[in-house]
């Protein structure tokens, strides 16, 4: 058995310990004088496995803290380096603007106790305006990390780290919505009320805040640059690119750990279609626009009829006949000057899309034509129709699966 299965073995030991209820300081202790430094990516691992082995995930996130603390002065020792552009230092730099953004609503809320009412109080509501601005942008934070560097994480095996990450990203859009809820309604709040809630709020956000970035900065981040490749966090640092940037973070500097083209993700099986953001089987293909919700039907740049889905419920007939007609063929003469106006506009550039909606046999159908582009050519026109009778009477919310 080698070192670093031997020391596996221990800490998973010693966490199985803390969490039957055996006291934090001893094992520290313990952990300390046996193990010593763990590689995050270690840390990571174990706690995979410990999940694998039956731990709730639930019952990891309870006591992550606790491990984290357990090996809290071997992390102060080593911190994860990252040159400048690299995903891992974009996102420490937008932690320490959010911690900063926090400390300070933590302060202006315990300012605010000095204040007699609304009036007295005005400039530091101005202030605080300003902060709850920033801290509603901050979800693109999150968004990074949940849609790209979690899912890079798990391709490499590390799984549970990030799920419990994603239940503390809930946690903390959940206390951020408190924040807002309180802002949005303060005039119709007592002034002494609203200063107390904000106060209670505003520590716990600080303390919720610090806590994560933490984990995130000395486990999650410098397990991620053990296991990933360069050539993954070009492809990284791309994606974070495409989904966009909180109003805060630091211009990122163009990428300067390395260069690979554009492409996308390779496929693994004979006969599939590649696309940039993945692979699909024409079975798949055809099967996904089947079961769309909407009919669909896609004219070429020539104005010619190329495809059309096949829903289950389609809302206006179609036939294989009209494949390779133009469309202006395929609608009475008195509509095809409407059509040709909608392909010229979207052909000079002019227009992106136009929608129509009738009332149709009882139902409200909503039509919608939309240009399609490719690298800013005209490939075609893509017409979508919905019968929007059943979404017209959706009102409220409904969170509970229901079928």
């Amino acid at each position: 058995m080698t070192k670093a299965q031997d020391r596996k073995l221990l800490l998973k030991s010693l966490i199985k310990r803390l969490h039957d209820g055996a006291d934090p300081e001893q094992i520290k202790g313990e952990c300390r004088e046996q193990i010593g430094y763990v590689p995050p990516a270690e840390m990571a691992q174990v706690e995979d496995e410990l999940v694998r082995e039956g731990l709730a995930i639930e019952e990891l996130q309870k006591f992550c803290d606790v491990h984290l603390a357990l090996l809290k002065e071997s992390f102060d020792r080593e911190g994860p380096i990252a040159p400048a552009g690299h995903p891992v230092r974009i996102l420490m730099e937008e932690h320490k603007i959010l911690l900063q953004f926090a400390d300070d609503l933590k302060k202006l809320a315990m300012e605010m106790k000095a204040a007699a009412n609304f009036a007295s109080a005005r400039e530091k509501m101005d202030q605080l305006e300003h902060i709850v601005k920033h801290l509603r942008d901050s979800d693109s934070h999150y968004i990074r990390e949940e849609n790209v560097l979690f899912p890079s994480l798990e391709k490499h095996g590390i799984k549970e780290p990030p799920a419990v990450m994603w239940m503390e990203h809930d946690r903390i859009r959940d206390t951020e919505k408190s924040v807002y809820r309180i802002v949005d309604s303060c005039e119709s709040h007592d002034f002494k009320d609203f200063v107390k809630h904000l106060n209670e709020v505003a520590l716990a956000l600080a303390e919720m805040l610090s806590n994560h970035f933490y984990k995130e900065n000395n486990i999650l981040f410098p397990a991620a640059l053990e296991v990933i490749g360069n050539d993954e966090w070009i492809d990284i640092r791309r994606q974070f690119d495409e989904l966009g940037y909180c109003c805060f973070t630091p211009e990122p500097v163009t990428v300067a750990f390395g260069k690979i083209e554009k492409a996308g993700v390779k496929s693994e099986v004979k006969g599939m279609v590649s696309f940039e953001t993945g692979n699909l089987l024409p079975e798949q293909i055809e099967g996904i626009f089947n079961t769309l919700p909407v009919d669909v039907t896609f004219v070429d740049k020539d104005d010619t009829v190329r495809y059309f889905s096949q829903s289950k419920d389609r809302i206006f007939p179609r036939a294989k006949a009209i494949i390779g007609l133009k469309v202006q063929q395929c609608h009475p003469q008195k509509s095809v000057n409407i059509v040709n106006r909608i392909l010229e506009d979207f052909k000079s550039g002019k227009e992106d899309s136009a929608q129509f909606w009738i009332n149709l046999q009882g139902k409200l159908v909503h039509i919608r034509y939309f240009a399609v582009r490719r690298g800013g050519s005209y490939v075609g026109c893509l017409e979508v129709t919905q019968d929007i009778t059943p979404i017209k009477k959706i009102k409220g919310e409904r969170r509970l699966l229901q079928y």
